[in-house]
Parts: structure tokens; C-alpha cells; sequence
């Protein structure tokens, strides 16, 4: 009898060992998943961000020398859209909005870059601006 009873407590143990691994390997795969679908998220969100702030950077470079250099409206907005340009931001050349006086030098901008996730599309909105005065 106790040979007889030894093999089924082996083979209990045997079949709950295989479901603890079957769990096992569900949780990594669902754990690659979901690390795959947050790298492809942050593979198309991040991107926009980057350009929102390299423009902003270029923004205020161009505040502080537009004064200096006396830029006109015109000379800023061009500079600023071929920026945008580069960084693909979807942008028209009337969307900049360029004040420049003897005084001081405004730029603003807003605008949207559409985002696909495959399962959800959203809009980031991004409204980037500078100023700077004169120095008397």
C-alpha cells in the first residue's frame, strides 16, 4: 500500500508543478507585451516632444538676436518655420506670430501633431513661445 499511494502524490505534484509553470510563462509573455506596447508608444510620442523643444530653444535664440540683429517680423517668422520644417512640425508660416519692436521681440506658435497607437489616436497640442527685451 504504500508503494501504491507514492506514485499518486508524485504525480499530484508533478501536474501542480506543470500548472505553476504554465503561469510562469504567461506572465512573462504578457510582461514582453506590454513592454513591447510601451516602447512603440514611446516611440511615437516622445519624437514630438523632442522637436517641441528643439523649436523652443530656437525660439529663444531667435528673441535674443532678433533685437541685436534687428530682425524684422518677416526675417523671424521665416527663420522659425524653416526650423520647423526640419523638425517636421506641422506648421504654416501664418500660424507664427512674430511682434518685433525696438524693444522687445515676441514669439508664439500653437499647434498640433496628430499620434496613432495602432488601437487609440490622440492629438498633442504644443504651444511654444518666447520673448525678450532690449537692454537699456
Amino acid at each position: 500500500m504504500h508503494f501504491d499511494d507514492t506514485p499518486e502524490r508524485t504525480s499530484i505534484g508533478y501536474r501542480s508543478r506543470r500548472s505553476q509553470r504554465g503561469a510562469g510563462k504567461f506572465k512573462a509573455i504578457a510582461f514582453t507585451a506590454i513592454a513591447i506596447l510601451a516602447l512603440y508608444a514611446a516611440f511615437k510620442v516622445v519624437p514630438p516632444y523632442v522637436s517641441e523643444y528643439q523649436l523652443q530653444d530656437k525660439m529663444q535664440e531667435q528673441a535674443r538676436f532678433g533685437i541685436v540683429n534687428r530682425y524684422t517680423d518677416e526675417q523671424v517668422r521665416e527663420n522659425i518655420f524653416k526650423v520647423a520644417q526640419d523638425l517636421d512640425i506641422p506648421v504654416k508660416r501664418e500660424d507664427i506670430k512674430v511682434t518685433v519692436t525696438q524693444a522687445i521681440v515676441k514669439i508664439s506658435l500653437e499647434y498640433t501633431v496628430p499620434v496613432d497607437l495602432l488601437v487609440y489616436s490622440t492629438e498633442l497640442h504644443f504651444s511654444p513661445s518666447s520673448e525678450n527685451k532690449a537692454l537699456y
